[in-house]
């Protein structure tokens, strides 16, 4: 678990997390908005009690993770030097602050989770399942864009060079029953 010092930033009550270790990839579940920048050094802000609101903020091997299940969504900002992965589940949602500069980068997204994000990539993984939408603005050299049905990517502002996208299996009920004879 990290440590925390309160801080101050405007009218924001924000907690500064101690003891971050590089972080190389993002999990988040629940309810949290999430923005995520570039930096010079690994920084996680939290802007809520999240100790007292059953929350967790947890750094182990590089791996960020970040839960909240309460009415009100946890805001969190990390800046990273070195992020690579963000995974977003439930009702969560992850928001670049600026320009992310990646050579490669993955995003994972699940349920009902959103993401909008301004990246340049050479080489960027984008996954859509379930009902979640991805809004994408930037450019990559090379896009792999996996994505259900009902998932929705708005990629109109995306500059891509080669984008690879395999076509989403559609699951059908055959009915063994004889119609018509």
């Amino acid at each position: 678990m990290l440590g925390s010092a309160p801080k101050t930033f405007a009218s924001n009550n924000a907690t500064v997390l101690k003891e971050t270790i590089a972080i190389n990839k993002i999990e988040v579940r629940g309810n949290v908005e999430l923005y995520i920048s570039d930096a010079t050094t690994d920084q996680v802000k939290v802007y809520n009690k999240y100790y007292s609101e059953s929350a967790l903020v947890q750094s182990k091997n590089g791996v960020l993770r970040i839960a909240s299940y309460t009415n009100e969504k946890l805001i969190v900002w990390v800046s990273s030097t070195d992020l690579r992965s963000v995974s977003v589940f439930d009702n969560s949602t992850v928001q670049s602050f600026g320009n992310l500069s990646k050579i490669e980068f993955n995003v994972d997204l699940h349920d009902h989770a959103e993401a909008n994000l301004n990246l340049d990539a050479f080489v960027a993984n984008l996954t859509v399942k379930d009902n979640a939408k991805a809004v994408m603005s930037g450019s990559a050299q090379e896009l792999t864009l996996n994505r259900d049905i009902q998932s929705a990517v708005k990629s109109s502002a995306f500059a891509v060079n080669h984008l690879y996208e395999p076509r989403p299996s559609l699951a059908a009920t055959i009915s063994s029953r004889v119609v018509g004879i």
